[in-house]
C-alpha cells in the first residue's frame, strides 16, 4: 500500500487544523476495532473508523472542535436503529485537535504500524506478478518483487519494492518468519527451485505457485525425488487464487489470490 507516512504527511500538510478520531472501546459487533482511528480536516478525511451514520457522526463532531477551538471532545454511540445502523454493539470514541507534537507522534505510530505489516514476496515482474502486486498494493502488506530479469521490474507502482538478483532463491532464505511467497517466474525450473526453498521454511505464511494441475503433479515428482517430503508439500498453494473461478486473465487471477494470500496472513 501506499506508505502510511508518506500519505499521512501529505494530509496533515495540507491540513492546517486537523482532529484526530479514535476508537477508545468497542462492545459487541462493530465496524472497527479499538484502536482504529481517523483524521479530520474542515475539508477531508484521512482514513475511517467503519463508515455509515457512526463515522458521519464522528466527523461532524470533529469539525465542530476544529471550528469552535475545542481541544477535546468525546462520543458515546450504541449502534442501533436510532442511528440507522444494526451492528447491534457500541463505540466510545477519543476526538481531539492535533497539535505539533502530536502530529509527529502519529506520524511515528502509522510508521511502526506500517512496518509491523507482513511480507509478500513476489517472484516474476511478469502480466501476472504485476497484476497482483497492483492488487496488494491497497492493502496492509508490504509488497517485494524479486527478478532475474531487469525489464520486468519496470512499471511497478512506485511504493512496491523491486530487487534484481541473479540468486533469487536468497529472497527466500532471508525473508522474516511467516512471509507469504507467491511464484510465478518464466521459467518453470526456476519456479521449482524457489518453491522447494519456500517449503523449507517452515515458518512461511503462505507458498503459493501459478500453475495447473499437471504442473502440480509435475512439481511434486520432481520435489520428492530430491528431497523433499509429502507433509511439507501438503502446504503448497497451487494453483494460485483457486479454481472456483474459470477466468484466467491476469487481473482476475491476482483479486482471487491476494485474497486468498491475505487470509494466510490473518490466521
Amino acid at each position: 500500500m501506499s506508505h502510511p507516512t508518506e500519505t499521512l504527511e501529505t494530509f496533515l500538510g495540507a491540513s492546517p487544523s486537523a482532529a484526530l478520531v479514535e476508537v477508545r472501546e468497542a462492545k459487541g459487533s462493530t465496524p472497527r476495532e479499538e484502536g482504529a482511528w481517523m483524521l479530520v480536516s474542515p475539508e477531508a478525511i484521512f482514513g475511517t473508523i467503519g463508515g455509515g451514520q457512526l463515522e458521519f457522526m464522528a466527523i461532524a463532531r470533529a469539525r465542530e472542535l476544529i471550528s469552535e477551538n475545542l481541544a477535546t471532545g468525546a462520543l458515546d454511540i450504541p449502534l442501533g436503529p436510532e442511528i440507522g445502523q444494526c451492528c447491534g454493539g457500541r463505540v466510545a470514541l477519543d476526538i481531539r485537535l492535533l497539535d505539533q507534537a502530536e502530529r509527529r507522534a502519529l506520524v511515528k505510530r502509522a510508521g511502526e504500524e506500517a512496518g509491523a505489516f507482513p511480507q509478500v514476496i513476489l517472484f516474476g515482474g511478469g502480466h501476472v506478478g504485476h497484476a497482483l502486486a497492483a492488487a496488494l498494493t491497497p492493502l496492509p502488506v508490504r509488497v517485494l518483487v524479486v527478478e532475474t530479469r531487469k525489464e520486468a521490474l519496470e512499471d511497478f507502482p512506485g511504493d512496491v519494492e523491486t530487487r534484481l538478483t541473479a540468486l533469487p532463491e536468497e529472497a527466500v532464505r532471508s525473508a522474516p518468519a511467516e512471509t507469504a511467497f507467491v511464484v510465478l517466474t518464466h521459467d518453470h525450473a526456476l519456479d521449482f527451485l524457489l518453491v522447494a526453498e519456500a517449503l523449507a521454511r517452515d515458518d512461511a505464511a503462505y507458498v503459493g505457485m501459478i500453475g495447473s494441475k499437471t504442473k502440480r503433479a509435475t512439481f511434486r515428482s520432481w520435489y520428492l525425488k530430491n528431497g523433499g517430503d509429502e507433509k511439507r508439500f501438503s502446504r503448497l498453494v497451487t494453483p494460485i487464487g483457486g479454481n472456483a473461478v474459470h477466468d484466467k486473465r491476469p487481473a482476475v487471477i491476482a483479486a482471487m489470490a491476494a485474497a486468498e494470500i491475505l487470509t494466510a496472513l490473518n490466521r
